[in-house]
């Protein structure tokens, strides 16, 4: 009973460990979509903020298209940097954009 318990805490702890750039890029992209169709919704974003966004994360779609057409379907841990760090980038301008004051 013991053991089980100290599993249990240290798988807890490692997967509470784990960076955001540890998740899939894919979940990324659709959280930050998310984000941005919530900003919408509420008025947060206006229709330039949102297209300017959605550009962006469709930039960085093709982008993984592209990696993976490259490397059979695969991302190098090089791949999954650069688009961590452009995902990283998006994120911040959506909290910024969403907390500028501006109001549609």
């Amino acid at each position: 009973m013991k053991t089980l318990i100290i599993g249990v805490l240290a798988a807890a702890s490692l997967a509470a460990a784990l960076p955001a750039a540890a998740q899939p890029i894919d979940t990324r992209q659709q959280h930050q979509e998310q984000r941005v169709d919530q900003g919408v919704r509420s008025g947060e974003l206006t229709g330039h903020e949102t297209r300017h966004l959605q550009k962006r994360e469709a930039s960085i779609r093709h982008e993984e298209r592209v990696m993976r057409a490259e490397h059979n379907g695969r991302l190098t841990r090089h791949d999954r940097h650069v688009l961590n760090h452009r995902l990283n980038r998006v994120s911040h301008a959506i909290y910024a954009k969403k907390h500028n004051g501006a109001v549609r």
